[in-house]
């Protein structure tokens, strides 16, 4: 099988957000002890119940390791050579850059939670929306959900909660389980703001006595589908063709644009939609 530039590009951009989220370990978390969730976590309490000795980079890779193996016998081969790569270049990365960042870059453990958590929210979105992933509590969750009817989210929410509060065997402070749950709160949000942020849609329907002129506009200049319903003023009583459109949300301010410019007596409702599928969108996954 051919590597093609479409998939180098995603090997790069998955090194990026690696890149990122190991910066959000190294430079705010690890260094200010405050433990997260998830490998890195683990890994973080590892390193401070050893004097400092074992950094989080070698316990990473070890776990992850140690993880798919057993993932693989019980799993078969579902990871992807991503994964792999994603387990390989985020251990290195954090062991080179806890190597040069041995000071945190904020003095306060709240605003370092705050950062480091928006950091490794961004880097792990990045990588999942190529097709990556970092391993960790995914894989435990993947081989929970097997056996037991338990939905993936849920299984790593109690595996993070678990982690962050082992916390308190090494450095008895109730405060530090505080702030990791604080970066678990603001990376779960990050996170999905990466992965379905840019992918929000929006339903309009438009009432134009211009209609044709709208619909005709609207197709040639967005490429969206539009279909007209028939519709009855109930004050008026007189039939007229209502537009409904399905667009991106960042799409939107570019409908009232024409509109308003074809008829500012128009009349429009947008609501969110929770997920669309089918060509221009997300494919429909059964």
């Amino acid at each position: 099988m051919k590597f093609s530039i479409a998939e180098a590009k995603s090997y790069l951009i998955i090194t990026l957000g690696l890149c990122i989220y190991s910066f959000g370990w190294t430079a705010f978390l690890i260094p200010s002890e405050i433990v997260a969730g998830g490998v890195g976590g683990i890994g973080t309490i590892i390193y401070y119940a050893s004097g400092e000795t074992i950094p989080v980079g070698y316990s990473f890779f070890v776990i992850n390791i140690f993880l798919i193996l057993i993932a693989l016998k019980v799993l078969g081969s579902r990871f992807g050579i991503k994964t792999i790569f994603g387990i390989i270049v985020g251990s290195v990365l954090l062991y080179f850059q806890q190597q040069w960042i041995t000071e945190p870059l904020v003095d306060e453990k709240f605003m370092a939670s705050i950062i480091g958590g928006i950091l490794a929210g961004v880097g792990i979105g990045i990588t999942l929306t190529q097709g990556g992933s970092t391993g960790g509590t995914d894989i435990v969750a993947m081989m929970i959900n097997k056996y037991r009817n338990i939905g993936p989210g849920r299984v790593i929410l109690y595996i993070d909660i678990f982690i962050i509060a082992s916390s308190y065997i090494i450095f008895e402070d109730i405060s530090t389980i505080v702030y990791g749950y604080v970066e678990m709160g603001v990376a779960a949000y990050t996170i999905d703001m990466m992965i379905s942020g840019s992918k929000q849609s929006a339903q309009l329907f438009i009432m134009s006595t211009k209609y044709e002129e709208v619909a005709e506009m609207l197709s040639e200049e967005t490429g969206r589908g539009i279909s007209m319903l028939h519709s009855t003023g109930w004050y008026t009583r007189k039939d007229t063709m209502m537009l409904m459109i399905v667009v991106r949300k960042h799409e939107t301010q570019y409908i009232f644009r024409v509109v308003k410019e074809l008829d500012p007596k128009a009349f429009i409702t947008m609501g969110s939609v929770m997920g669309v599928f089918g060509e221009g969108f997300e494919e429909i996954r059964a």
